[in-house]
């Protein structure tokens, strides 16, 4: 019975976008002491949030979130690969180019737990997360079966590569565990490591976030290090580059529609002249809102610095001596200069 019903919960899965399906136990995750000593070396920059008490204690024993929880449930979602753009197009990570993840994976999640409580004739406690819990997810993933944790710290499946997204549920229900994923397939390759231009990717299959471009676009909330702003590229929000360079993302399959970017594609100039209310119009209910108007164009700013343009310098002129945000201002100011040195 127990077989029956978690084929039929993972069958469920698949119809509703989730193209891998594994089940671990709420047991501590194994990697839990990589994280503390990631934590104690600073790498997370300014993400304080990862580093309370309450965030470390629920991290380190699923149970402390649910405490029935006998089970959970791992899912990945697919999205596209990025697609290639030009200089002068806006470059965003592949998984931000549509909807925002945190709006569309919930409903199905909850679609999914209420027809395990079909299945079973009864509600089961259940709490369910996707990039939003403090959990360990790859490390979970990794036990449930879905993949290893590549060198680039991305969680990877031989079939299906990298380009997905982790949900969880944690459950009420005893359900068999999966096999783990005990095998590394990255072998001798260095490729992502070579490839990342701002030195990021650690020894230990952890990353120094403070480095990684993905942070500095999107998480960080304040200036970007004048140092790393001329290893960022063309980037304004995420990057793709240790995905696009990893082999095994050959077989990545197509992604869920709910994940691809429904409008043309903009430029990098034209960005630098959306206003509050013209960028919360454009990007309300997509991932990019979350770096808001003054981080976007900051990161717009930097791009366009690093690509060269001087037509790019009126539009960055007006921002620097009349945007009304100080950060966005500073970082124009400092595109304008490396345009003009370039051309001198």
């Amino acid at each position: 019975m127990n077989q029956n019903l978690k084929q039929s919960i993972k069958d469920k899965a698949r119809q509703l976008g989730f193209s891998l399906a594994g089940v671990t136990t709420p047991e501590p995750p194994p990697h839990y002491s990589t994280f503390e000593n990631w934590l104690s070396q600073g790498h997370h920059g300014t993400m304080a949030y990862l580093d309370t008490d309450r965030s470390r204690l629920r991290r380190a024993d699923p149970k402390q979130i649910l405490p029935e929880c006998k089970s959970i449930l791992v899912l990945a979602t697919p999205y596209n690969p990025p697609q290639s753009s030009t200089l002068s197009e806006v470059k965003i990570a592949a998984y931000a180019q549509g909807d925002d993840y945190h709006n569309v994976l919930p409903a199905r999640m909850k679609e999914l737990v209420q027809f395990i409580e079909e299945q079973v004739g009864g509600p089961i406690k259940n709490r369910w997360y996707t990039d939003t819990g403090p959990i360990l997810e790859r490390d979970l993933a990794q036990r449930a079966g879905i993949g290893w944790i590549g060198k680039n710290t991305c969680l990877i499946n031989p079939k299906q590569g990298s380009y997905f997204l982790l949900s969880e549920i944690l459950l009420d229900l005893e359900l068999d565990p999966d096999s783990p994923f005990e095998t590394d397939h990255c072998g001798t390759c260095t490729r992502c490591i070579e490839a990342c231009p701002t030195d990021c990717i650690l020894p230990d299959r952890t990353l120094d976030a403070r480095r990684c471009i993905s942070y500095l676009t999107i998480e960080l909330k304040d200036d970007i290090p004048v140092e790393l702003r001329d290893k960022m590229g063309d980037w304004v929000f995420g990057c793709d580059i240790c995905q696009m360079v990893c082999p095994w993302n050959r077989f990545a399959p197509e992604g869920d529609s709910a994940f691809v970017d429904k409008e043309p594609p903009h430029s990098l100039t034209d960005e630098l002249t959306l206003t509050l209310q013209t960028f919360n119009q454009r990007f309300k209910r997509t991932p990019i809102q979350r770096a808001k108007r003054r981080g976007y164009l900051r990161n717009v700013a930097v791009a366009l610095g690093n690509v060269g343009d001087m037509h790019a310098l009126p539009v960055l002129q007006q921002n620097a001596l009349n945007d009304k945000e100080p950060m966005i201002s500073e970082h124009a100011k400092w595109a304008i200069e490396k345009i003009k040195k370039r051309e001198n």
